[in-house]
């Protein structure tokens, strides 16, 4: 256990004293008392489980017998490596199980809920652990219920019931006069009655005259449920140490879970487990006062022999650890954990620093067995964006190759392959915040759109939709998105530059229309506005012309950077004074802002004579 150390020197002051007494009042000096250390010490390792808390166990004890957990079915595939030792002994699951000592009280089922919600506060309150457990020997076997006959009395109870309630019904006797109906003559009795009063089409006749009964295959089915709940949490398993019974043996009679050291037969019990300040070592009269006082009411109701406090040994094996504390437990001392991640439909996306990259296998290992099924690929980038397809070099590192996926955005589908076109989940709640400004008057004119994450969802409100991107690929996604979300009679998709797209829209009469214009490509879209100069250059000021909003986005590395992207803006209109509503959509790295700059395309700009040349 780690402990932080603190050291105090006794009859010792932190500050100055300063004394309104004169020093001649003083007869004799106060006797110095000696000088002694006093040694504080507080735990630093926080409540509930912990990798340093648990103690390892034994080779013997990791035996798949003992622990009832098929380990090959919990082993992932880390991908298709040539190194036999990356693919192989990368990570050792085993050298991640803890055994925790705790106390738990036997008591009867049909008990334990009720029980639960009183002794609240002294059972163990651990993170996907529940208080209460079961263990073999709780439930009576089968063949014996088979033995007492519980099963068929039931069923023979259950017939007669249901006999007797269709004769009282039929001959309108009361219980227990008359002779009981067989199932046929029911039936036969049912039909009279019902032609009888006009009702000749009766499907369920015939199944509300059967007696209920259960079925081979429903009894089958049931006990493959009850097997598949038993082993559902295979993260953690409780098993009894110590068991303070007597020396009888109901093993032969009861099975297998009765023998040993439990000794009496008990009925179906289950164990509460106490807190983690009590590790299995306390007898009764050292727990709490409510603990003791149930089973002071236990002896009162002779139903001793059901309450019993028990020594128990709980393990968690690697499933159960979250994935930070995987991480700082196989990375460095005073490495930084990667902890977060970008999910693009079931791919993580991680961006790994320098540091990282020895353990980049390690780090995708613990990331694909913590997020499965959700995540099936591990990529990292490698380098940055460079192309002007704003694709990016992305290294396989764990699960299968494929990179295409689907991404659900806004109610959207979005068919998307990373290694031919650009995603960014981070930006959907900026791309939410931008379509809440359209309304069902607007025209929208995309110029980078990608694959149609604010094309498409802008389809669902506006009039129309004009989107172009300059990757042939992202315009395949895009068209076949449209067709998957029924909005390609709403949406017109280009494939052109995206100056080129300005001046060709605005040169014809669909730009008359457009009301909204979004330009998300941060990198170049701030100097491509230059293209929107001149663009009414043909046209007559009074005919009525739309001046739209435009939308850009930009990077700033600047100490101001809402200065510094309204400076590029203004410089690339050509215009001194801009009206710019700017804001910081998120920060992308240290010193580096993402922001959104909105404002109404000026006249001035769109009359100017100071065209570029697009050709």
């Amino acid at each position: 256990m780690m402990s932080k150390l603190s050291l105090f020197r006794a009859n010792s002051l932190p500050f100055p004293v300063l004394s309104s007494y004169s020093a001649r009042f003083i007869s004799k000096p106060y006797p110095t008392p000696p000088k002694t250390l006093i040694l504080c010490a507080f735990s630093t390792v926080p409540y509930g489980p912990s990798l340093l808390k648990g103690k390892k166990p034994l080779l013997n004890n990791l035996r798949l017998a003992s622990t009832r957990r098929d380990r090959d079915a919990h082993r992932r595939k880390i991908g298709d490596f040539e190194d036999p030792i990356e693919k192989g002994e990368l990570l050792d699951e085993d050298e991640f199980t803890r055994i925790f000592e705790v106390s738990a009280v036997r008591v009867p089922a049909k008990d334990c809920f009720a029980l639960e919600n009183r002794l609240r506060g002294h059972l163990l309150n651990w993170p996907r652990i529940r208080n209460i457990a079961r263990v073999p020997g709780d439930e009576i076997d089968e063949d014996v219920v088979k033995l007492l006959g519980r099963e068929s009395d039931e069923e023979d109870g259950e017939e007669e019931s249901v006999v007797d309630s269709v004769d009282r019904r039929i001959r309108g006797k009361a219980e227990g006069d008359g002779e009981r109906l067989s199932t046929v003559l029911h039936r036969d009795q049912l039909a009279k009655t019902f032609n009888s009063t006009g009702y000749l089409k009766f499907r369920n006749l015939a199944k509300i005259s059967r007696p209920k009964r259960k079925r081979k295959t429903e009894r089958a089915e049931g006990k493959e449920k009850v097997n598949r709940g038993s082993s559902r949490n295979e993260f953690a398993v409780v098993e009894v140490v110590e068991d303070r019974g007597g020396d009888e043996d109901f093993e032969g009679l009861l099975g297998e879970g009765y023998g040993g050291s439990r000794g009496r037969w008990r009925g179906s019990t289950r164990l509460l487990l106490l807190d983690e300040r009590y590790s299995g070592d306390e007898e009764v009269q050292d727990l709490p006062e409510a603990i003791k006082v149930l089973f002071e009411e236990a002896k009162k109701t002779d139903a001793s022999l059901s309450f019993e406090l028990v020594k128990c040994r709980l393990t968690l094996f690697y499933d159960y650890w979250p994935m930070n504390e995987v991480l700082e437990a196989l990375l460095p001392k005073g490495m930084i954990v990667p902890s977060a991640f970008e999910m693009v439909g079931h791919i993580a996306h991680l961006n790994l620093r320098d540091e990282h990259l020895p353990y980049k296998r390690l780090i995708a290992k613990v990331v694909l067995d913590k997020n499965q099924p959700k995540i099936q690929t591990v990529v990292n980038k490698i380098d940055p964006i460079h192309n002007d397809f704003r694709t990016m070099q992305l290294e396989v590192l764990a699960g299968n190759h494929s990179l295409v996926t689907m991404v659900v955005e806004n109610g959207l589908r979005f068919h998307v392959d990373l290694a031919r076109v650009y995603w960014n989940s981070k930006l959907g709640t900026e791309r939410q915040r931008l379509l809440l400004g359209f309304d069902q008057n607007d025209v929208v004119c995309d110029v980078f759109a990608g694959v149609g994450p604010i094309a498409l969802a802008a389809a669902r409100i506006v009039k129309r939709v004009y989107a172009n991107d300059l990757n042939p690929h992202a315009v395949e996604f895009m068209e076949q998105n449209s067709v998957v979300n029924k909005l390609e009679k709403r949406i017109e998709v280009f494939n052109m530059d995206g100056r080129r797209f300005i001046k060709a829209m605005f040169s014809s009469d669909k730009g008359q229309k457009v009301t909204q214009v979004v330009m998300n490509l941060p990198k170049d879209a701030a100097e491509s506005l230059d293209a929107f100069r001149g663009v009414y250059n043909d046209r007559y000021r009074d005919e009525g012309l739309s001046f739209p909003t435009i939308h850009v986005y930009g990077f700033s590395k600047a100490a101001d950077p809402e200065f510094d992207f309204h400076e590029r803006i203004r410089i690339a209109l050509s215009e001194v004074a801009v009206d710019v509503k700017m804001r910081k959509v998120r920060l992308v790295a240290p010193g580096k802002w993402m922001l959104c700059a909105s404002f109404i395309l000026p006249k001035s700009v769109a009359f100017s004579r100071k065209t570029i040349n697009v050709d």
